[in-house]
């Protein structure tokens, strides 16, 4: 029999900050979500003493300091960066790994053991836990719909953290206990229109007619009957390249001038270009909007979004900054107090794929696509070493801190003359340091 399992990264947001601040284990801690607006993370601690998910900072900071919550802002960077040391840690245990999400991934198991799996599982946990800081919780079932089943029970009902759902005489108590909104796959409008239709548990949606369901939600949900019966109709899949690549934010602090709308787009066009370069892709255009805050009713409101197309696909930053500054100067318009912009990069294909236009005039030598990606290359292993922003365009805007000299991305500077404005840079009065990313962040030891 094939066998899947689900590991979850428990709490992860908060499990990362407790790495480097072990003094945290045991205690309440927070993860709040951009621009310090509400919580998006919970360590158990602070689930217990009530903050719920999507808290409002402002309504729940005082709930926080009488109970003694550590606040963090989103660290993005070191959050991608502890998943993906824990992802590899998972291809020491099995061959077959499907990366699901930043803190979850499904493994395939075909060929193990069933007697001795689960403590192959534990001794993985153990591993991880032991590699990388982070606990994770494991389900183990013939399905990968089961196997996230598997891990709900794992993570709040065994004290190893592993969980196998093979005992066919059990799984009629385990999915009657189940709503069915909780199975993955079933959103909440699906799990009214089945509770209008008597199914209300998983084990009623295990029971119910393939074809019925097909009939009353789609071809998935048939699937996920298959699925709650023991027949895996979902493989493991490698992680394909994505088919468009978004970056944006919702600044800081509200802004009305052209110069901090392009330094937020040339960093956000930046980042994406990272990552489009990361999955070997090249853009094949960029489409580039702004936005007012619409819950501020008494501010004119306004927005605006625009598209540039390349004749020949490119992942060069400077080629992408050049037509998102194009894109943006074009659909600006004084007199509004901007909230969000962002970028995004489509018609994506492989790196070594795609054909050069005809009609463009021959580049000069050193615009060659080779002596782009050559630029680029290095660029990105400067940064990759250094910690991200070591290089970067100063399109995307330069912070001085201080009266003698600045601080550039983390990096000291002195050269008082340089000036810049970064008001749109996300509030993050809470975060910690990016601890495994950049050089001058490493934790210190006393």
């Amino acid at each position: 029999m094939s066998l899947y399992a689900l590991v979850d990264c428990n709490n992860f947001y908060a499990s990362c900050e407790r790495v480097f601040a072990p003094h945290l284990i045991g205690q309440p801690v927070v993860v709040l979500s951009n621009n310090d607006g509400c919580v998006i993370a919970r360590s158990d601690e602070a689930k217990a003493v009530g903050i719920p998910m999507g808290a409002p900072l402002h309504d729940y900071h005082a709930m926080m300091k009488k109970h003694g919550v550590a606040i963090f802002s989103s660290n993005y960077a070191l959050y991608g960066d502890m998943s993906a040391r824990v992802m590899r840690s998972f291809h020491h245990f099995t061959p077959d790994v499907e990366i699901y999400s930043i803190d979850e991934a499904f493994l395939g198991l075909s060929g193990f053991d069933e007697t001795t799996l689960p403590d192959h599982m534990r001794r993985m946990r153990r591993a991880i836990r032991q590699w990388t800081g982070i606990p994770v919780s494991v389900g183990i079932a013939p399905t990968k719909t089961l196997a996230k089943l598997a891990n709900r029970i794992a993570k709040k009902y065994t004290s190893d953290g592993v969980y196998m759902m093979t005992d066919h005489d059990l799984m009629p108590r385990i999915l009657g206990d189940i709503e069915v909104e909780d199975i993955w796959g079933i959103s909440k409008r699906w799990g009214a229109r089945l509770r209008q239709l008597g199914i209300g548990t998983a084990l009623q949606l295990q029971q119910a007619s393939p074809r019925q369901i097909r009939q009353s939600l789609s071809v998935v949900g048939e699937r996920i009957v298959h699925e709650l019966n023991g027949h895996p109709c979902l493989t493991i899949e490698e992680v394909q390249p994505k088919q468009t690549i978004m970056s944006s934010r919702s600044f800081g602090k509200m802004v009305s001038d052209l110069q901090s709308l392009e330094e937020a787009v040339a960093s956000y066009t930046a980042r994406a270009a990272e990552k489009l370069r990361q999955q070997n892709s090249r853009a094949g255009g960029i489409y580039v909007f702004i936005r007012t805050n619409r819950f501020r009713q008494n501010d004119p409101q306004y927005s605006n979004a625009a598209m540039v197309g390349f004749d020949d696909a490119t992942s060069d930053t400077a080629s992408l900054i050049r037509a998102a500054m194009g894109a943006i100067r074009h659909i600006y318009r004084a007199g509004y107090r901007y909230h969000k912009a962002g970028v995004m990069l489509t018609d994506l294909t492989a790196q070594d794929g795609g054909q050069m236009s005809l009609l463009n005039p021959d580049p000069t030598p050193d615009e060659t696509r080779q002596s782009q990606d050559k630029r680029m290359a290095v660029l990105d292993r400067i940064n990759t070493k250094m910690g991200q922003g070591t290089l970067f365009h100063a399109t995307e805007g330069i912070t001085l801190k201080g009266h003698k000299g600045g601080n550039i991305y983390g990096r000291r500077i002195h050269d008082p003359r340089i000036q810049g404005t970064e008001r749109w840079r996300m509030r993050s009065q809470f975060k910690s340091p990016a601890y495994t990313t950049r050089w001058n962040e490493l934790a210190q030891v006393k």
